[in-house]
């Protein structure tokens, strides 16, 4: 499955366009998460424990939606676009990956 952010995949035709897929993913962040965040931010520094957690919520909802491209018969999704949320008091996050899934020659 090709994943692009570009608007077509060089090189190649697209043939079918089979509609907008997405993968959503919501993300509970626990109190330990919480609380080394909070000496992160206090003491400077990167939070190691919300960027893990976002990058996995991220790798997820780009599976997710490559799964949904194959499963309407799609080879390559175009147009790829990732949306950070925060959700509630904080405490949830939701990565959303969207784009067109096509068939390429």
């Amino acid at each position: 499955m090709i994943v692009t952010t570009t608007p077509s995949v060089e090189g190649r035709k697209i043939v079918d366009y089979k509609g907008i897929v997405f993968g959503e993913v919501v993300s509970g962040v626990n109190f330990i998460k919480d609380f080394a965040a909070g000496l992160s931010n206090f003491f400077g520094g990167r939070s190691g424990s919300y960027e893990g957690e976002l990058m996995e919520a991220r790798t997820s909802a780009l599976r997710e939606m490559e799964s949904k491209a194959a499963s309407i018969g799609a080879n390559a999704v175009v147009g790829v676009s990732i949306d950070y949320e925060v959700l509630g008091q904080g405490n949830m996050l939701m990565v959303t990956a969207s784009g067109t899934a096509v068939i390429t020659e």
